[in-house]
């Protein structure tokens, strides 16, 4: 069964301020090898992603206020792990906080990077000893995400997690096929905000019993009943062809719809799904759909009409009890400010979430922001 660790973490917000996220929707390209999937240009992809690191941490680029910086599942090589960590502890700023999921590896490397960066995942680390001493192979592929932390004081904290839901080995009778199921999710909590962090498949409906997504609602149930704060910000890195699929639409409507119970917990939740862009290639992955169409979901309190624009667009998810901010699927940047819902005054006629910018790709490896009529009348790029 899932564990769920709360995780106590030196950061806050500013009294009045919204946290700040941008998606990074970039392409991923991954390629069947003898460990799960692996990135086949490493040099490519760590420069791609480095380019967004360097837009984000310009001291005049407009991101002073960045709080959450999202990659897609599974775009970051394992090769260049390193240099992303480094990256990341001499360019990030106080109060920041970045996810991104990485290729798969075997379960003993995985092992390797746990006892590495110790401090944070100690008891991942227990359990996947654990698991070897009961015999899971050396060799079983791990899909697993990161989560850096720059807290408020400086401190850069490292936190490991291990997608607890196969997304391929599990439709398949041969063992081989599986991946390692991970059984630790973190539940970070600053004194001013708290959230979590899923791959993908951990945020759907496997079991109806035993669900990742189901010990989380109550989980935040539960603290909710304590303390009355529920989960303020939960957030999905994706590398998904099929980002639509009704089973996404099922989940969030029990979020904010009360379908079956009253979930107090995650009823103002803001859900921000980061995925890979229509440019991704995935191997296996063909004839599934189109990637991309990143979103933010928050619950119909607050109050935000549809629209239709080129680059992003609000609605309900078709008819679901919930606001959906619907971005496309091209190669973008998405900076938006998350809304925080004891900020909402019943009476108030004011939007409570907006897109800061939006930023596509240059022929040189750089990043270009759009103009307000680009977004309005479409771009090419």
């Amino acid at each position: 069964m899932l564990e769920i660790l709360e995780t106590p973490l030196n950061l806050t917000l500013p009294l009045g301020q919204h946290p700040h996220c941008l998606i990074a929707q970039i392409p991923d390209e991954l390629r069947r090898g003898e460990q799960g999937y692996v990135v086949p240009h490493p040099d490519e992809q760590w420069e791609r992603i480095r380019s967004v690191i360097e837009l984000v941490t310009l001291r005049d680029g407009g991101f002073r206020k960045l709080h959450f910086l999202v990659f897609p599942e599974g775009c970051l090589p394992l090769s260049h792990l390193d240099d992303m960590l480094a990256y990341l502890e001499l360019r990030l700023h106080p109060g920041t906080v970045t996810m991104f999921g990485l290729e798969h590896v075997p379960l003993a490397a995985f092992r390797a990077l746990l006892e590495r960066h110790g401090a944070d995942n100690a008891r991942a680390l227990e359990e996947v000893d654990q698991d070897l001493r009961s015999g899971s192979e050396p060799t079983m592929p791990v899909n697993f995400s990161c989560v850096v932390i720059r807290e408020d004081d400086g401190k850069f904290r490292v936190f490991l997690q291990a997608k607890g839901h196969p997304f391929h080995g599990e439709e398949y009778l041969d063992k081989s096929r599986d991946l390692y199921r991970g059984r630790i999710v973190h539940h970070f909590r600053g004194p001013s905000l708290n959230f979590m962090v899923l791959i993908c498949l951990d945020y759907l409906f496997r079991d109806l019993f035993a669900s990742n997504i189901r010990k989380i609602v109550d989980h935040a149930n539960q603290s909710y009943f304590r303390s009355r704060q529920g989960l303020d910000a939960l957030f999905v890195i994706q590398a998904n062809p099929k980002p639509e699929h009704p089973a996404y639409r099922d989940v969030l409507s029990g979020f904010y719809g009360e379908y079956l119970e009253d979930t107090p917990g995650v009823r103002d939740t803001v859900t921000v799904f980061g995925n890979c862009s229509e440019e991704s290639r995935v191997e296996g992955g063909e004839g599934h759909g189109t990637y991309g169409v990143s979103s933010v979901v928050i619950g119909p309190r607050h109050k935000m009409r549809n629209v239709a624009l080129s680059e992003f667009a609000i609605d309900d998810f078709g008819g679901a009890p919930l606001c959906r901010l619907r971005f496309g699927s091209a190669t973008r940047l998405y900076y938006f400010n998350l809304p925080l819902h004891h900020e909402l005054d019943p009476r108030t006629t004011r939007i409570p979430l907006k897109v800061h910018g939006i930023y596509c790709p240059t022929g040189d490896g750089r990043w270009r922001k759009l103009s307000g009529d680009e977004i309005l009348q479409g771009v090419g790029g």
